[in-house]
Formats: C-alpha cells, structure tokens, sequence
C-alpha cells in the first residue's frame, strides 16, 4: 500500500507586525530614557551609602582635583535670568546677544572680567584650559553667583530650591577649596545643599542594611 503524502507547506512567517512592534518599542524608550547630564569635567568623587537620587534639574558645583570650581545652571527655565542677574549686579555690560550666547554654553569655569572676551570668540570653550571661577579668600566669585542664583529663585519653594543645590567634588581635593565654596553658601544665609557621592551598598549587618532588607 503506497504512503499518503503529506503536502508540504510553506515556513515563511510574515515579520510585518513583530518589526512595527519592535520600532514602537525602540522609539518608547529612546523617548522616555533620560539622559545623563554632561559633566564639566570627570571627577572622582567620595563613596557613601545614601541612595537619593539627585534631581534632573539642579545647579551643580564641580571641584576639581587641582582646586579649580564650574558651575553649571541645570534649569534652562532660570538660566537666562540667572545670568541676565549676574550681568546687572556686576556690570559686565553684555549685550542681549552675548547674554543668548551665553546661555547655551553648558558651564561657567572663568573669572567675570574675562566672559565678554570668551562671548567674543567663536571657539566653544574648553574646560581643560579654563581656570575655574575664583573661589580663594581675597576673591571668591562663587558668592555672586549663588547670591544671583538665590536671587532668581526667591519667593519659590525653598525647600525644593536647596535640594537642587549640589556640591560635587573630587575626592583627592583639599578641604580649604571646599570651605571657600561652602562660605559662599554661608554668605547668601544658604545652609543646606547636597554632595554628590559614589552609592555603595551599607554595610552588611549595619542598621541601614537590616532596614532596606525589611523594605
């Protein structure tokens, strides 16, 4: 008795629907991804075991390990006025022009008297080069930038304010660069701000890791 044959059917899958799932999916999280903030410069900061995450959106100074200090305006939305402040209570004379260019540089890392000849080149400025902006006892510039700074931001919620206020400093920098950058704090009657830290898991047995495990 011949074998029945089985017709052989074709094996081809139509991918038309997995590949619009797969677009949909890639343009989701490329959408919903936040992005990490650019740095000034790499610094290599102090571990600790606290876990709160810094806000997108916070006025962050950098110290170096040779001391030098940046400063970067996180919040585009206060930005302009915030540099707008620092032009009038220092009389720098810059034009609405300078002050829009100005504005779409990522950090401040120079002394006041030398922004309006770094607005007037067209090279991007290099944070390699730059000499921070002056943080010592006889000249400590980060004081009218955190004065203009509280400025802009007054008559908001100061609780939200200070926690947007962030320290970020290497862990070979010496202590009196940091006091200065605390002083300026101190001087605009700020007491609170946060250090950014390397998170490391609390040690094993200690308070903080019985309570995460009880989470």
């Amino acid at each position: 008795m011949p074998k029945v044959k089985i017709p052989r059917k074709s094996t081809a899958v139509d991918m038309t629907a997995m590949c619009d799932v797969a677009f949909l999916l890639l343009s989701f999280f490329i959408l919903a991804t936040k992005q990490k903030p650019p740095e000034v410069l790499s610094v290599q900061t102090p571990s600790s075991v606290a876990t709160t995450a810094a806000p997108d959106k916070s006025i962050l100074v950098t110290l170096t390990k040779d001391g030098r200090t940046f400063l970067m305006l996180g919040d585009d939305t206060k930005k302009a006025d915030i540099l707008a402040n620092v032009n009038l209570t220092k009389g720098l004379g810059l034009s609405p022009a300078e002050l829009g260019k100005w504005s779409k540089q990522n950090f401040i890392g120079q002394p006041l008297n030398q922004i309006k000849s770094m607005l007037s080149s067209n090279n991007e400025p290099d944070a390699a080069k730059l000499p921070g902006i002056p943080t010592d006892t006889t000249n400590n510039e980060m004081i009218d930038w955190i004065r203009s700074v509280s400025n802009v931001y007054a008559g908001g919620d100061q609780k939200k304010f200070q926690e947007m206020l962030l320290i970020k400093g290497d862990n070979d920098a010496f202590y009196p660069a940091f006091k200065q950058i605390k002083e300026a704090f101190k001087k605009n009657e700020i007491y609170k701000f946060r250090l950014v830290t390397n998170g490391q898991a609390p040690p094993a047995g200690s308070e903080l890791d019985i309570q995460n495990r009880n989470k």
